[in-house]
């Protein structure tokens, strides 16, 4: 029996909350600065407990790390543009935008390496996989959403210096520290872990105060929340199909291959909440990250399940 995800029930109070009670006026600029501030202790955060060396040692394995590459910032980009091009009318332009920018984004970091160790698989190529997907996706997140959701028009030097400042310059300062704060980052992860959660569950409050004074639930209806958490499940399915059968035919280990599954399906909604924060207007970053949010739990529940079916084979095997 899989338990309610805390940070599931935290993500639907923030939305429920922001719902009834919307921040606005002069509390919505305050807090978009908290906000703006969180962001960048939680990207410092990340790169002080990084260690540089790990991903020196497994980028070696181009192949491996090459395909999770791939499959994040290639095929999730297609499969959307295919869908795009084939149903442009399944949803609203608006929500489009959003499956798109879930496309465009980097895998997620804890849950990959998590589930890829209850799979029993390669936990050191995900560690890599999934950091480098992160690193990467600072500067090639921007690029794709602006060529592929607003067609050039957000791919400028505001928006990426707006990316680069709020995100790697934090990411970057905590690896230079790595060596004096490293040890104490890693000694309270599991504290920690509530300061990235926490940024995250603001920032969507945030995002959807915005959405909610500009009508996003006149927008929205059930029924269209209903085909989206179909289409994001469909998507997830046919992206693990995919990476499975690529690990096959390109001769990769079991356990490889299990970390390419998950490191390659995954998609982060730590990082891309701040992204949609910085890349999107306030009036559609609400509308913007909803089909991100639905996509993260579908992500975590069918996974888990997954994973579990891995890990039972390999004690039977």
């Amino acid at each position: 029996m899989i338990r309610p995800d805390p940070f599931l029930l935290a993500l639907i109070v923030a939305v429920l909350l922001a719902t009834f009670v919307p921040s606005a006026g002069q509390a919505a600029a305050i807090l978009n600065v908290i906000v703006t501030i969180m962001i960048g202790v939680m990207f410092f955060l990340q790169g002080a407990r990084l260690e540089p060396a790990s991903v020196i040692a497994n980028v070696r394995d181009w192949r491996l790390q090459g395909a999770m590459l791939a499959c994040t910032f290639v095929i999730f980009p297609v499969l959307g543009l295919g869908a795009w091009f084939l149903m442009p009318h399944l949803f609203s332009d608006d929500l489009w935008r959003g499956m798109m920018f879930l496309c465009c984004l980097p895998s997620t970091v804890q849950s990959s390496i998590a589930l890829t160790s209850i799979a029993r698989g390669n936990v050191a190529a995900a560690i890599c996989g999934a950091t480098l997907s992160n690193i990467v996706g600072i500067f090639v997140t921007p690029i794709l959403v602006g060529l592929l959701v607003q067609k050039g028009r957000i791919f400028s030097l505001h928006a990426m210096i707006g990316v680069a400042t709020q995100l790697l310059l934090p990411f970057l300062i905590g690896q230079l520290l790595h060596h004096r704060i490293g040890g104490w980052a890693l000694r309270h992860k599991r504290l920690l872990s509530f300061t990235d959660r926490g940024s995250v569950i603001l920032v969507v409050y945030t995002a959807f105060s915005h959405a909610v004074v500009e009508g996003i639930w006149h927008r929205v209806s059930l029924a269209d929340m209903v085909v989206i958490a179909s289409a994001c499940f469909l998507l997830l399915v046919l992206v693990l199909l995919l990476t499975w059968g690529l690990g096959r035919h390109t001769h990769l280990s079991f356990e490889s291959t299990i970390a390419l599954m998950f490191c390659g399906s995954k998609k982060s909604l730590a990082s891309g909440v701040p992204m949609a924060n910085i890349l999107f207007t306030p009036a559609h970053v609400g509308i913007v990250v909803l089909p991100l949010m639905l996509f993260h739990q579908i992500q975590l529940f069918t996974c888990t399940l997954l994973a579990r079916k891995f890990a039972r084979r390999r004690q039977t095997g």
